[in-house]
Parts: C-alpha cells; structure tokens; sequence
C-alpha cells in the first residue's frame, strides 16, 4: 500500500512538472506586493522568495502601464502578455481574466497587477500550497503562497498603508520586512527584487523610465541585502544629482548633493574624491587637499586620477594649485 501510493505522488508531481514547470518558466512560492504611489503615479513590483534569482520571473513593470507579479508555478508569459493587455487599455482585472481565461495551469498560479491608474487584480489558484492567499487594498494587491503563518498578507498591507509617507520603493520595503517579520516563506529565504518605474513614461528608452531596479540573487538575508543597496542607491542618486549640478554650473548645488550623499555613507572614497575635486574647482583647493591627502593614504591609485582630471577638463586649476592636490 505504501509503495503504490508513493508511484501515485510521483506519477502526479511528474505530470504537473511536466504540464505546468517549464523550462522558461520556473517555481517561485514567495510573496509579493505590485502598487502605485498615489502622489507620483509611480509603480512598483516588489518580490522575497527562497529560490534563486526571483526578481528575474516574478516582477514585471513598464513606465506609464503597470507592473505584474507572476509566482507559485510561475509563468513568464503572464509579465509579458500582462503589459501588453494593459498597454492595450485594459485595467488590471481584465488583463488578468485574459491571462486565466487560456491558461490549463491556473490553478497552480498566483498573480497580481496593478495599472497606471490605479486598479489591482489578483489571483491564488486552489493548489497554490498553504498558506496561500490574496489581499486588495488602494492602490496595491499582495500576493502570498507556501507562507509559515496565514498572516503575511494583512501584515504587508498594514506596513504598506502606514508608510505612505516613504518614497515606492522604500514602502515597498517596509511591506516586505513585515511579510518576513511573521514568518515568511516556509522554507526560508534566498533572494529579493524591487522594481519602480515612472508613472508616465518619457517616450525615451535612455530616460530612466525604471526608477529602481535592484535585484538580490543569492543571499542569507536578502531584505538586509536590499535595504542596503536601495540606500546606495539613494546615495548615488545624490551624486549624480551632483554631477548634473556641476554640467550646469551650479557649484552649490552639486556641494548640497556630494554632501547629502557623503552623510549617507561617509566612508565612501569615490563620494569624498568627487566632493574634494568640486570644492577645489571652485577655488577651495586647501580643504580639498587635505580630503586628497587622507584619500590617497587609503588608495594611493586616486593620486593617479587626479592628475588625469586637468586634460578631460574636470579639474580647472593652475599648476600651483594641482601640485598642492597631488601632495
């Protein structure tokens, strides 16, 4: 009687995997937020799962349409085809009656989708395992499958309303941490993804139409992980908010943003050396030197760039004055 109902499992899993877990698809029981910021009009999809890389099945977005979360027995085509029905001019729930409706394997699948207006759908089909489920709120789905507790979803949601002050990607965060504060996925953890897009795009590829776009593949801790790399995000959003300062020739603004980026991470040798050649262009070339010089005891080869920079432009000071830098 054992052996005969152990053949039975297998025979049922071999033929689920073979109808549903496709090559170009993949297994991602996770949980999973997609929402738009009310202020900004931005959206976002935001992902934890204990599988490898799942930002690179689960989370779909494009600027000015939506964002998707496809996860349990994953299927790729419902981020691509998703978009394209919202881009059409269907709202979130229908996009999703399309995608369900030619789909033998719903059943298997979890789905969420927000538009660039606002409307969420989702969906747990009845052999997503437990604990599974769904929550609708203003502006957000969250999506849950294969949970310790039956609470991840209320948890998320709660987070998700209580932070509408932080900027998307942030809030996104702070959903995630409170899914993984009461529980999580049953089997662990191993990576994350958060992706945030415009809420119009600019008709231009090149324009930063994908606001945030961080992806943890393989990690103990992948929201500590991504805690930090969405603060060094932020941090170098700063600098090159600097960067474009300094191409307008505006020298206090660009000091404002290497200065918001260096208390971010005052550690940071790059953010010190870009700050120290700006306060040297613009003719502060004494405390410039004495950043220079407690740099160059850290890394000697920024010594090297430095007399790299006068050729390109990028440093505009006399002789006299880049020998003291080169110190």
């Amino acid at each position: 009687m054992k052996n005969y109902l152990l053949i039975s499992l297998i025979l049922f899993f071999s033929q689920t995997k073979a109808q549903f877990f496709k090559k170009d698809n993949g297994l991602a029981h996770t949980f999973s937020i997609v929402a738009r910021d009310e202020k900004t009009g931005e959206i976002a999809v935001g992902v934890q799962s204990h599988w490898f890389s799942v930002g690179t099945s689960v989370s779909w977005a494009e600027a000015g349409v939506g964002a998707v979360a496809t996860q349990s027995f994953t299927n790729k085509s419902f981020g691509i085809r998703g978009l394209t029905l919202l881009k059409e001019g269907k709202t979130a729930q229908q996009a999703l009656d399309i995608l369900l409706s030619d789909d033998p394997g719903k059943e298997v699948r979890q789905v969420g989708i927000v538009d660039a207006k606002g409307n969420v759908a989702n969906f747990t089909g009845k052999n997503c395992v437990d604990f599974a489920g769904d929550l609708k709120g203003k502006n957000y789905a969250i999506q849950s499958n294969m949970m310790l507790t039956k609470e991840v979803p209320e948890a998320m949601a709660k987070s998700f309303e209580a932070n509408a002050q932080l900027p998307l990607a942030e809030r996104v965060l702070e959903a995630l941490k409170a899914a993984q504060k009461v529980g999580g996925d049953i089997r662990g953890k191993q990576s994350a993804a958060i992706l945030v897009v415009k809420g119009e795009a600019t008709g231009k590829p090149w324009d930063d139409n994908h606001l945030v776009d961080l992806r943890v593949d393989d990690h103990a801790d992948p929201l500590a992980e991504m805690e930090r790399l969405l603060k060094t995000h932020r941090a170098y959003e700063h600098m090159n908010n600097g960067d474009l300062a300094i191409e307008n020739n505006n020298m206090t603004l660009a000091m404002q943003e290497y200065g918001a980026a260096m208390k971010m991470f005052p550690k940071n040798l790059e953010m010190q050396y870009w700050t120290a050649i700006t306060l040297a262009n613009g003719g502060n070339v004494q405390k410039a030197a004495l950043m220079l010089q407690a740099i160059y005891a850290k890394e000697p080869n920024w010594r090297k760039m430095t007399r790299r920079l006068p050729k390109v432009g990028l440093l505009t000071v006399g002789e006299k004055e880049l020998m003291l830098l080169l110190k």
